[in-house]
């Protein structure tokens, strides 16, 4: 049975640390950010008509898939194992708790897209 989610000062605490860790983990996450939007962007995207390809972009997917997929893949994976809550039972709610965390990861770059 699941334990009910902590209230109080511990579990405000565990929340600002995670949600600090996140936004520092979002910085360089702006890379792979940016990578998927590109990809996007230049061809499923472009494909169907919704955006318009880079001109000069005439390799194809390929190079994008073989360069940009491990930067994603690795950095899912240190996201992934940041956030892997301890077992104790002193984490906030999944159901809270993993929205609010891609959400800080994610904040680095919804700034860039504002000041930009």
């Amino acid at each position: 049975m699941l334990k009910p989610s902590p209230t109080g000062p511990a579990s405000c605490a565990w929340a600002a640390k995670a949600l600090t860790a996140n936004v520092l983990l979002g910085i360089p996450g702006v890379i792979p950010v940016w990578l998927l939007w590109y990809f996007a962007a230049n061809w499923p995207l472009a494909a169907i008509g919704w955006t318009e390809p880079e001109p000069t972009e005439n390799d194809g997917p390929l190079p994008w898939l073989l360069l940009g997929g491990p930067v994603v893949l690795l950095f899912a994976l240190a996201w992934w194992l940041l956030n892997r809550p301890p077992r104790d039972g002193s984490t906030p709610r999944p159901r809270l708790y993993w929205p609010l965390s891609a959400l800080a990861t994610l904040a680095p770059t919804l700034g860039l897209v504002v000041a930009l």
